[in-house]
């Protein structure tokens, strides 16, 4: 198991626990009472941390190594899925998948970030930063799922659009742009749920839709509080100050109206039970799309357009 800095009063409890099985397996002496006592002082430990986590703690397990990915969830949530590659202008971007599934008998595409499962595969799906043609490629999917009448899911995990500089040369904040504005319109359901970092335009990319909802320990911001920091104090120093300032939480997210649904996750996390997350995940995925589905498709957009255009206040100096 891996604990983050908060964790440490559970790593404790958890080497105990282990050191006390070790004495039970022996035979010699009954450890299942001490078993029964520090398993029960876990339990409330872990209520006691997880109920009033900071903003900059919800980062932390948004980047847990161990949490689940969109392959995950997909693999946990379609009995038949078939990925796509490629965006038909320059190539395929493997730090976003997608294709066509089937979410208990509803075909629906499929598009999310994807980081990698350890070092090898971070590098290979380049963190999860996609780059201009991983967008086009979102959008080719999402254009196919119009013309068949398939729903749109949309799985939000990463850091942010990729910076580099080959990039910029093929387009990437035109094509970001492009995706705002064929999703706005499209007429299907869309339907986006943020499983782990919602990160500037990497995550809006891909985000625009008629229901969006959010696990629990993730987050959703122009700019991460690390960069944010740099920006502001020139140093890193001040993370956590600036995730509380930048009010990226869930919860924040939700009283804004940006977001329109808060998906609980398993005391811990959603690493802590990855299957039973994706049970809840996909529950919460086909209610907002059946409850999409009731509307005309010109309402539906209608809806869609006026959701994002209610975001925010506009003031005027007197």
């Amino acid at each position: 198991m891996v604990f983050l800095e908060f964790e440490k009063p559970l790593e404790k409890l958890y080497e105990q626990l282990e050191k006390v099985k070790d004495v039970g397996e022996d035979g010699v002496v009954d450890m299942q009472a001490t078993i029964d006592e520090l398993e029960g002082r876990i339990k409330q430990t872990r209520r006691d941390i997880y109920s009033n986590l900071t903003g900059w703690q919800r980062v932390q397990l948004s980047r847990h190594p161990e949490r689940p990915y969109t392959l995950f969830y997909i693999e946990q949530m379609c009995r038949k899925f078939v990925e796509l590659h490629g965006d038909r202008y320059y190539g395929d971007d493997k730090a976003v998948v997608g294709g066509i599934g089937s979410l208990d008998g509803q075909t629906v595409v499929i598009i999310g970030h994807q980081k990698g499962v350890n070092t090898k595969m971070r590098q290979y799906r380049n963190f999860g930063m996609a780059n201009p043609e991983g967008y086009r490629k979102a959008l080719r999917l999402m254009k196919m799922a119009e013309r068949f009448g398939f729903p749109v899911i949309s799985l939000i995990d990463t850091p942010g659009a990729y910076p580099g500089i080959e990039a910029e040369e093929r387009g990437q904040a035109e094509a970001i742009a492009r995706n705002l504005f064929e999703m706005a319109q499209l007429r299907v359901p869309i339907v986006c749920a943020v499983i782990g970092e919602g990160a500037s335009g990497g995550a809006i990319g891909i985000g625009l839709g008629d229901h969006v909802m959010m696990l629990e320990n993730t987050w959703y911001s122009v700019i991460s509080p690390e960069s944010c920091s740099s920006i502001l104090w020139r140093s890193w120093d001040y993370k956590e100050k600036a995730a509380d300032a930048l009010k990226l939480t869930a919860e924040d997210m939700k009283g804004f109206g940006i977001v329109d649904e808060i998906v609980k996750e398993p005391q811990g996390g959603a690493h802590n039970a990855p299957e039973e997350m994706a049970k809840t995940l996909k529950r919460q995925l086909k209610k907002a799309i059946a409850a999409i589905q009731e509307k005309s498709v010109d309402q539906m957009v209608e809806d869609r357009i006026d959701k994002y255009v209610r975001i925010g206040q506009v003031t005027h100096a007197s």
